[in-house]
C-alpha cells in the first residue's frame, strides 16, 4: 500500500507500520497516525464539518486578488449548463485552493470534477488526496468529513470496477474512521469470502481481531492465510504481533526474524531489529 493509504489499522505503531510498509511502510516522526479503529468514538461520533463552513473559514486567509480570481470560478460552476465546463470551473478552483495549501478544500473541488468526469483514475486520485490529508489532520469533525468525502468518491469508482479489491478495503476502512466499524468489518468480510488470498483484507481483519483482544482469531486467520502464501512479510509480521499481544515474546521474536528475511529494504530490517530489542 502507498503511504496515502495509510488509514486507522494499527493498535501499536508497529501494526501501523505493516499496513503503511513494505513498500515504505514506517512513519515518519513528524507524521500524525491516523486513530486506530478501536478509538474511532473518541472523537469521531460528532457530526462532520459542512464544507460551507470549511470555505468560509478559509476565505477569511485568502488575499483580495486571490479571492476574487476564486469567486469568478464559483460562478462559473453555477452558470455552467455544459458538463466540461463545469469540470474545467473545479478543476481550476482545485489548482487554486491547492496553490493556497488549503488540501481539504482543494481536494473537493478535484473531487466534484471526478464525479462528473466518472472515470476510475479520476475519482481514486480525488479519494487518495483526501487520504493524503488524513494522516495530518487533527480535527474530528473535518477527519469525518473527509472520509466520508472519499467513501463517495470510491464507491462511485467501484460502481465501476467492482473488481478492484484495493479500492473496497479503502473504503472499509474508512468507514471505521467515521464511526460505522461494522459496515467496514462487513466489508472486508464478504471481501475474503469472495477472494480468501486477498492479503490486505486478511491482514486487516487481523490488525483488527488484535486491537479488539481476540488474538486466537487473528493467529488462526493469518496462519491459514500463510499456508497459501508463505513468504508473504505483511501477513508474518501480524502474526508476529498476535503472538506477542498474547504474551508469547519468543514466537513472536521468531516470526519477527523470519519477516526480516524476506525484506530487502534495510531501513526496514533495522526497524524490525529496534521492535524486538523492545519487546525483549
Amino acid at each position: 500500500m502507498q503511504k496515502t493509504q495509510v488509514l486507522l489499522v494499527g493498535a501499536a505503531v508497529t501494526l501501523l507500520i505493516v499496513l503503511v510498509a513494505f513498500g515504505r511502510t514506517i512513519p515518519h516522526s513528524d507524521k500524525k497516525a491516523m486513530p486506530t479503529a478501536a478509538h474511532v468514538h473518541d472523537g469521531q461520533e460528532g457530526k462532520p464539518i459542512a464544507f460551507e463552513e470549511l470555505l468560509a473559514a478559509a476565505k477569511q486567509k485568502v488575499p483580495a486578488e486571490k479571492l476574487f480570481s476564486i469567486t469568478t470560478w464559483e460562478n462559473k460552476v453555477v452558470r455552467g449548463d455544459v458538463k466540461n465546463q463545469q469540470i474545467d470551473a473545479y478543476r481550476q478552483l482545485y489548482a487554486s485552493w491547492d496553490s493556497l495549501n488549503q488540501l481539504p478544500i482543494a481536494a473537493y473541488y478535484l473531487g466534484e470534477a471526478a464525479k462528473l468526469e466518472n472515470s476510475e483514475k479520476s475519482l481514486t486520485f480525488a479519494a487518495n488526496l483526501f487520504l493524503a490529508h488524513l494522516e495530518h489532520a487533527q480535527d474530528p469533525a473535518i477527519m469525518k468529513w473527509e472520509s466520508q468525502q472519499a467513501i463517495t468518491l470510491l464507491d462511485q469508482a467501484i460502481k465501476l470496477n467492482p473488481g478492484n479489491d484495493s479500492l473496497v478495503v479503502k473504503q472499509a476502512l474508512l468507514y471505521m474512521n467515521t464511526g460505522e466499524p461494522m459496515v467496514g468489518v462487513q466489508k472486508l468480510r464478504d471481501l475474503v469470502a469472495a477472494n480468501p488470498d486477498n492479503a490486505e483484507a486478511q491482514i486487516t481483519l487481523a490488525n483488527l481481531a488484535i486491537q479488539s483482544n481476540q488474538f486466537d482469531k487473528a493467529i488462526e486467520r493469518m496462519e491459514t492465510f500463510l499456508k497459501r502464501h508463505p513468504e508473504e512479510p505483511k501477513a508474518i509480521f501480524v502474526l508476529a504481533e498476535a503472538y506477542r499481544s498474547k504474551g508469547d515474546v519468543k514466537k513472536a521474536v521468531e516470526l519477527f526474524e523470519q519477516c526480516k528475511k524476506l525484506l530487502k529494504d534495510p531501513s526496514l530490517k533495522a526497524e524490525i531489529d529496534t521492535y524486538i530489542k523492545s519487546i525483549q
